[in-house]
């Protein structure tokens, strides 16, 4: 079989390692740290971060990485769905700065802004009939060994049949081929807010606690089809590692999702008479989590959360937003107009996490993948909050995606 036609990225963007003299978005404290990509799918400005600690070496595992020795150089092969999202342009980044990895294979509908030398890129659209087969073919021309499934949506969209056919069957066509390619390393983006907001939860969910967000809410039901497919893969397939990183919400000073969108606002509703305890996890630190579980052999699902949790009226006085207490009858009627005439972040179902504790236990991940966050939900809020600054005075732009 003749091998599959590719498009070269030809892009000189900077990788994610190097900062190549950009500005600087000064925070709390004035440490630098890594350049991160936008998610428009440009180089942003280099981060500082809020505590008064050196910021983590993204090219090394968080935790003290595993060491190069005894390793054979540019043995890894590495393919990125949704490589030009923001965790993927990102984790390309960092694996062309990585010795392992010989050759990184992006797949997206269009190439990462950080793609090199080392990065080959696909055209594909998870949405085609034909998908299943062209990644087939993808993987095994290129015999790729790692997998890293991050072709999800990181925001709530009102176009949930498109959404259906990347998140749930994407998953099914991207497994499907992994197994005809004999891939032997599956490592797939999920989230903690699968586990739903609700009265009855403990204070920390543990990996093994059930999936219980509103499964007719399509970004979650989506994403839970995706879990099943990929614990399924996991089962017929016993000699591959399969891992499943569930990320806390995510935030920092260049990512660009709901949530940011939602702090954003110099007005920020909540529900009366509820004050829920949240938690977030730094978009470094996701990063950085993707990069340990390529380099690591630890199959199973982990919670990839940031240290310490804070009361959600925190959280917005750290913004510096003014919260809008509204009834909850009020809101979810409110909430459902508004997002019917996309005014808003997210569905009305999403009031249940701005009433309810959805908090998630990183203990596992910390134990046996050795994950351990660089920042606290306190720092990540700090740095969302300097860099939202200067978007609100047009010192700093971001792109919507």
């Amino acid at each position: 079989m003749a091998p599959p036609k590719r498009k070269e990225s030809r892009t000189t963007s900077t990788p994610f390692a190097s900062s190549g003299g950009r500005a600087t978005l000064v925070t709390s404290a004035g440490r630098p740290a890594p350049t991160l990509v936008t998610s428009a799918g440009r180089p942003a400005a280099t981060l500082v971060a809020s505590a008064g600690r050196p910021a983590p070496t993204l090219g090394s595992p968080a935790g003290g990485g595993s060491s190069l020795i005894g390793k054979k150089a540019g043995s890894k092969v590495v393919v990125v769905t949704g490589a030009a999202s923001f965790l993927g342009s990102n984790l390309v980044g960092l694996l062309e700065e990585d010795p392992r990895v010989r050759r990184i294979v992006a797949i997206d509908v269009k190439p990462p802004g950080t793609a090199q030398r080392k990065t080959r890129f696909y055209e594909v659209d998870f949405t085609a009939v034909a998908a299943e087969a062209r990644l087939s073919e993808i993987l095994s021309a290129e015999r790729a060994d790692t997998l890293v499934h991050l072709a999800f949506t990181s925001s709530p969209t009102h176009a949930t049949a498109h959404a259906h056919e990347l998140e749930s069957v994407g998953t099914r066509h991207v497994l499907v081929a992994a197994r005809h390619a004999d891939v032997g390393k599956v490592v797939m983006w999920s989230q903690t807010m699968l586990y739903g907001a609700h009265p009855s939860n403990p204070n920390f969910l543990t990996e093994r606690h059930p999936l219980r967000a509103p499964a007719k809410e399509p970004w979650f039901g989506d994403k839970i089809e995706a879990e099943n497919e990929v614990a399924h893969f996991a089962e017929q397939n016993p000699r591959a590692v399969v891992t499943v990183l569930r990320t806390a919400p995510i935030l920092g000073p260049t990512v660009h999702n709901f949530l940011t969108r939602w702090l954003a606002r110099r007005m920020v509703p909540v529900a009366m008479g509820f004050d829920p305890l949240v938690q977030f996890l730094h978009e470094v630190d996701a990063i950085a989590a993707f990069k340990l579980a390529i380099d690591r052999d630890h199959p199973g699902v982990y919670n990839i959360v940031g240290d310490g949790v804070l009361p959600l009226s925190t959280v917005i006085k750290l913004a510096g937003r003014l919260a809008v207490p509204i009834p909850h009858p009020v809101a979810r009627r409110m909430g459902a107009v508004l997002w019917l005439a996309q005014l808003a972040e997210a569905p009305p179902t999403f009031l249940h996490y701005l009433r309810f504790l959805c908090v998630a236990d990183g203990s596992k991940a910390r134990d046996k993948l050795g994950f351990r966050p660089a920042y606290t939900t306190r720092e990540a809020v700090l740095d969302f909050t300097s860099a939202q600054r200067l978007r609100d005075v047009k010192l700093l732009t971001q792109e919507a995606v």
